[in-house]
């Protein structure tokens, strides 16, 4: 088990999601330490690559842990740059799968 610090760029809406990635071998943790809003954007595998992604906001007092294999963005912060603290998965083994998306999915709004 690895623990990093990273630091979440502000995205503006609209986004444009051109990409999802996951980690076949182990979970990974996310957990806001600056307070600030963030977005949670998942998909379920369908045959290989990600399918429609659903969009959640999350409070800057939640975390999130994705499961082994469950596509998802990278960190999304909105409105203000903001850390989290990311548990992840250290160990052999290549533990990062990336899909491009020929036409990217628009965030337009948060309701």
């Amino acid at each position: 088990m690895i623990f990093n610090i990273f630091r979440g760029q502000p995205r503006r809406l609209p986004y444009s999601v051109d990409m999802m990635e996951r980690h076949p071998f182990g979970s990974q943790s996310f957990q806001p330490l600056s307070g600030g809003d963030w977005l949670v954007v998942v998909a379920a595998d369908e045959g290989g690559k990600p399918g429609v992604p659903q969009v959640f906001l999350a409070r800057g007092d939640q975390g999130v842990n994705y499961p082994a294999g469950l596509w998802h963005h990278p960190l999304m912060a909105l409105g203000e740059v903001c850390d989290f603290l990311v548990v992840d998965r250290q160990g052999p083994g290549v533990n990062l799968e990336e899909y491009f998306y020929q036409t990217p999915f628009t965030i337009s709004e948060i309701s």
